[in-house]
C-alpha cells in the first residue's frame, strides 16, 4: 500500500485538531460533583486563596 502525502489543508487540520484535544484534556474549569477533585496544592488553588484573601 502507498504512503500519501497529505494536502496542506489536510496537515494543519490534523495539528490543529490535535492540539484542540490537548487543550481540552488540559482544561481547568471542574464542574461541582466531578469525579476529579481539584487539589490544594494545586497552582490554580493557590491563586484563588491568595486573591480571597485580598478581596477581603
Amino acid at each position: 500500500m502507498a504512503v500519501t502525502r497529505l494536502k496542506r489543508k489536510d496537515r494543519y487540520n490534523k495539528t490543529v485538531s490535535r492540539l484542540e484535544v490537548k487543550n481540552l484534556k488540559l482544561a481547568t474549569n471542574l464542574e461541582l460533583g466531578s469525579r476529579s477533585k481539584q487539589s490544594t496544592k494545586d497552582q490554580l488553588a493557590k491563586n484563588n486563596a491568595v486573591l480571597a484573601s485580598l478581596a477581603k
